[in-house]
């Protein structure tokens, strides 16, 4: 279904990842000993680390595409307003979602260990970077935004943006 959607290597990557990670925090959740903890803690890193590297990639190609493209932040990272055929934004934001509440839920289910604050199912909150920086690079490449207005400031004359005015033109 998705693969013939352009960037669906992009939405099979945030599956497999979402569900790497739901897998591993889920095991370390209910069996809260090593080495699933520290299993648990390597894959939220991992997907935490993958999501900033996306995030910024996305950002770089969006400002890129903003000279011709009218970018709305919310399109951008939650594929909205257009910006992604209906199946490719569900999917994705379902799975961000699934990250976000995965995250908080396996967080709040072990809140201390050994009587001492803090939980190392606390990384899972990280996750949902992964699903903002693919929804990101997903939107920066294959995402459709209305073009920009090119309004009369923004005529070029010579490489420099001139003012046109009305008596010029006649």
């Amino acid at each position: 279904m998705m693969d013939n959607v352009q960037g669906s290597i992009i939405v099979r990557v945030n599956a497999l990842l979402t569900a790497l990670f739901v897998a591993t925090a889920v095991a370390a959740a209910v069996l809260f000993s090593q080495p699933w903890k520290t299993i648990a803690v390597v894959v939220c890193l991992l997907n935490f680390s993958i999501g900033v590297v996306a995030f910024l990639w996305g950002y770089w190609n969006a400002v890129q595409r903003s000279r011709e493209d009218n970018i709305a932040v919310s399109a951008l990272y939650f594929l909205v307003d257009g910006c992604a055929p209906k199946p490719v934004a569900t999917r994705m934001n379902i799975l961000l979602g699934v990250q976000t509440i995965v995250g908080l839920a396996t967080a709040i289910a072990r809140p201390s260990t050994q009587g001492q604050r803090g939980s190392t199912l606390a990384f899972g909150i990280l996750v949902p970077m992964l699903g903002l920086g693919l929804n990101g690079l997903w939107g920066a490449f294959h995402g459709r935004f209305s073009p920009r207005d090119i309004g009369q400031a923004d005529v070029v004359h010579g490489g420099r943006p001139e003012i046109v005015k009305d008596s010029d033109h006649d």
